[in-house]
């Protein structure tokens, strides 16, 4: 009776879930401005921002064409889908100590006994047959909260890691549209550069033919192919440029650096961005942001550690079951004789360590404060970068309507300056600055092109965009076998973990 009495206690301690000692997490309260400092800047406005799929905004096929290849094919993104896997592993491996474990086994042996030795019984026979077999459990009664801060650390690192892999994402993004407009811009600087070298090689030619018939000096012939050749020497230059930005478009999508070149070969304008962009309000970047919300997290992890370490001070509890079934024959192995059991409590407590377990607690303690501190930064440069991506965005448009004027201005110059040079009205130098000049504005006009949509995906990706809500089709999907669970198709037929609900883990009171 006693007996059973004691084995009720031991399955009601079992039952009773206990408390959880250290700290519990909360969400760090992190003040942020009511509004951007530049969102009154021209083509900003203050609208919700749209970032989901902001590449569309953009008006350009083949760009959308290439990231959706590059979703599926970039090696930096196989690489976060496959920590991504490994940290959802390692969350299965410590919730696995929430539950009992059973282990099974057996054996058989071949055995003699030693004729020499004097304490053998002469009634056992020297040579016999072992068989064994059984099973062992244990379970412990997790009372203090280690196993269950364990696995609150171990959800707080996978979803770490879930927010990592939407940041891969995003640089993935912002780094695809950028290489596709700085190829499409060096093209442009191409022509320009080819236009004028065919102006100036017109031009040599006006030269050569007033010097021949004595109405200019060779002076004039001179300067003329000078400058000719201080343009073509763009050429390879631009190319070389041109050349490596498509190569790095080519490994961004998993493929060998000269895969894109015919792809790539004709020539396209640069893409247009939209005239106004929603950018939103300061507070929504710290749900949008995935660096930032990994950095919480890891805040969370760093938190539940400490309720691990923490209960090493206290006792573990654990219930313990055997069962063995031993016995010289096997046809009675299974039998009521053969069998052997064991069941009672066990508890482990460290009375005396010098301080390790209190030593440890400080370490998590530490590790805590740090991580913290890494969010409050992670908040910092993200609100860093998206003042620096508003001011240089609509800056650079500023920029772009005045060099616009200087090119139309040249052109002009040039036009004049050509004519009173051939009529003998003016002299050589005039045509050969305003050319230099035109050739210098319209360069910089294509930069300046370039640099407003590379602004603008400066912009996009600073926001956090482009992770919520990306349902790929299936059509981009290669039919590959690396490619095959890169992303956990969700029931809606989105990509689990990359959707626009907040995942975080919710916030319990403190309890001890």
């Amino acid at each position: 009776m006693s007996q059973a009495r004691a084995l009720m206690l031991w399955l009601l301690l079992a039952a009773v879930p206990g408390c959880t000692v250290g700290p519990d997490y909360r969400r760090p309260g992190m003040a942020v401005p009511q509004q951007w400092a530049h969102a009154d800047q021209p083509g900003l406005s203050t609208e919700v921002a749209a970032a989901l799929q902001w590449w569309h905004t953009l008006q350009d096929p083949m760009l959308d064409a290439l990231i959706e290849r590059a979703i599926y094919t970039n090696l930096d993104l196989r690489i976060a889908a496959a920590r991504v896997r490994e940290a959802r592993a390692l969350r299965g491996v410590a919730a696995a100590d929430q539950f009992p474990t059973v282990t099974v086994s057996g054996a058989y042996a071949r055995n003699r006994l030693s004729e020499n030795v004097t304490t053998t019984p002469k009634s056992i026979a020297p040579e016999y047959d072992l068989f064994q077999s059984g099973f062992d459990a244990s379970w412990e009664l997790d009372l203090f909260g280690r196993v269950r801060r364990t696995v609150e650390a171990a959800s707080a690192d996978l979803a770490a890691t879930e927010d990592n892999r939407r940041d891969v994402l995003v640089t993935l993004l912002a780094e695809v549209a950028r290489n596709y407009v700085d190829v499409r811009g060096f093209q442009r600087r191409l022509d320009i550069t080819r236009d004028n070298i065919q102006t100036q090689q017109q031009t040599v030619e006006l030269t050569t033919v007033r010097f021949a018939a004595g109405l200019s000096n060779e002076v004039d012939v001179a300067q003329a192919r000078a400058n000719l050749a201080t343009t073509e020497s763009q050429v390879p230059v631009l190319t070389s440029s041109l050349t490596q930005a498509m190569h790095r478009l080519s490994v961004l999508l998993g493929k060998p650096p000269g895969a894109l070149l015919d792809e790539l070969a004709p020539v396209q304008p640069i893409p247009l961005g939209p005239e106004s962009v929603p950018i939103g309000l300061p507070s929504d970047l710290l749900r949008r942001r995935p660096d930032v919300r990994r950095a919480e997290q890891e805040l969370a992890a760093a938190t539940a550690r400490i309720g691990v370490a923490t209960a090493d001070l206290f006792p573990r509890f654990s219930l313990l079951g055997t069962l063995d079934l031993r016995s010289n024959d096997i046809g009675s192995l299974f039998s009521a004789g053969s069998r052997a059991w064991a069941f009672g409590p066990r508890f482990f407590w460290p009375v005396f360590d010098a301080g390790r377990i209190r030593a440890n607690i400080e370490v998590q303690t530490a590790r805590q404060e740090a991580a913290f501190t890494l969010y409050e930064q992670a908040v910092l440069v993200a609100l860093e970068e998206v003042e620096n991506a508003l001011v240089a965005f609509a800056q650079e448009r500023l920029h772009y309507r005045s060099l616009a004027e200087a090119v139309a201005a040249n052109r002009h110059a040039v036009a004049l300056s050509t004519e009173l040079y051939t009529r003998g009205l003016g002299d050589f130098l005039s045509v050969l600055e305003s050319q230099r000049s035109l050739f210098g504005s319209e360069d910089q006009l294509v930069q300046s092109e370039r640099a407003v949509v590379a602004n603008l995906i400066s912009v996009y990706k600073a926001l956090g965009g482009g992770w919520e809500g990306w349902t790929p089709s299936e059509q981009a999907a290669p039919r590959t076998v690396a490619a095959e669970g890169l992303f956990e198709k969700s029931s809606t037929g989105g990509i689990s973990g990359v959707h626009s609900g907040d995942e975080r883990q919710s916030i319990p009171h403190q309890h001890h």
